[in-house]
């Protein structure tokens, strides 16, 4: 008798996110420390969890990257359904060392955003990229714009998290809204300080799971 080895199926959820976070020369390893831990609170708190367990599937699938010059995967995929499997995420994101440096790559970064999404074994109703800087600098790899189109071509919208650190921050939401959003549903939704960056990856989170019209106002993003 004759047995066939069949590939595995793909797991579905709702959605698959990838959470892009800067690791680039501005922030330093303070920030780093910061940023993973506004994600674990994130990810873990109760208005996220709800807002999973009312998708279509009750799932998303997630990963953190940390980028600068190269990037890095700081958790890979894991299915989050709920609480149990949020904590795990949150702890484990606050284990690895920093292994991302450099200056921006922003391009890059954006696609290797699209090849985690491509090369996993997921398959969802949505993708997106979760990205988030204190700059639109980009000083090696492909342009932006050649990237975000790449990435937009492919279906995977991009939303953007400004960190907003001086008298610039509306000219960093602007530039983040001109160059980096896109795709259906894009928005951006700025960390005006360190007080209340867990609160803005909070509602970013929440907005992304649930979805959100494209061209949302900002401040009516930032008061959800």
């Amino acid at each position: 008798m004759l047995f066939l080895t069949l590939p595995a199926l793909a797991q579905e959820v709702d959605l698959e996110l990838v959470l892009l976070a800067d690791a680039s020369g501005s922030i330093d390893q303070e920030e780093i420390e910061f940023q993973r831990q506004g994600y674990a609170t994130a990810i873990t708190h109760p208005d996220v969890l709800y807002a999973i367990s009312s998708t279509l599937t009750g799932t998303i699938a997630v990963t953190y990257v940390e980028w600068a010059a190269n990037q890095v995967v700081v958790v890979d995929w894991a299915v989050i359904d709920g609480p149990e499997a949020a904590q795990d995420f949150a702890a484990r994101l606050l284990i690895p060392p920093r292994l991302a440096t450099g200056r921006n790559a922003i391009g890059a970064a954006l696609l290797e955003g699209k090849r985690l999404i491509e090369d996993n074994q997921i398959t969802s109703l949505r993708q997106v990229i979760d990205f988030s800087s204190d700059s639109v600098g980009n000083f090696s790899g492909p342009r932006i714009a050649d990237a975000r189109a790449e990435v937009l071509a492919a279906g995977i919208t991009i939303n953007g998290l400004p960190i907003l650190r001086d008298g610039r921050a509306q000219d960093l939401a602007l530039a983040y809204e001109a160059m980096i959003i896109g795709g259906p549903g894009a928005f951006v939704v700025a960390a005006t300080s360190r007080d209340t960056f867990a609160a803005a990856v909070r509602r970013k989170l929440v907005l992304e799971i649930a979805g959100t019209p494209k061209g949302m106002d900002l401040a009516q993003a930032d008061q959800s």
